[in-house]
């Protein structure tokens, strides 16, 4: 459950920034950060379902989600495909987030 909630809020995050994105740098309306604001602000109430105590654990096991969630949407919305690398990279990153996330702590 909660690599769902990780990859809901990297989905919020991601068209979130991605409606500043095509603001600042694709010259697309102003009227794009409302709704870009709205996702950012449901990406942080999503990180805080996350079952842990500590933050920055979860901001930290976050990342490896966040790192895959970006490069499906290079792909999938911006046409770019993952090449070996970005493949190669992603897996370590979820290697590190799943040893953040998955043990128990007394």
């Amino acid at each position: 459950m909660t690599y769902l909630v990780y990859a809901a809020a990297a989905l919020a995050e991601i068209a979130g920034c991605y409606a500043f994105w095509a603001w600042l740098k694709l010259g697309k309306s102003s009227l794009w950060l409302a709704p870009g604001m709205v996702s950012l602000a449901l990406f942080a109430w999503l990180l805080t379902r996350v079952p842990t105590e500590a933050a920055g654990r979860a901001f930290a096991a976050y990342g490896g989600i966040y790192i895959l969630m970006s490069l499906g949407w290079m792909w999938l919305a911006e046409g770019q495909r993952p090449d070996r690398w970005d493949i190669f990279g992603v897996a370590i990153c979820l290697i590190g987030s799943a040893f953040i996330l998955l043990p128990s702590r007394g």
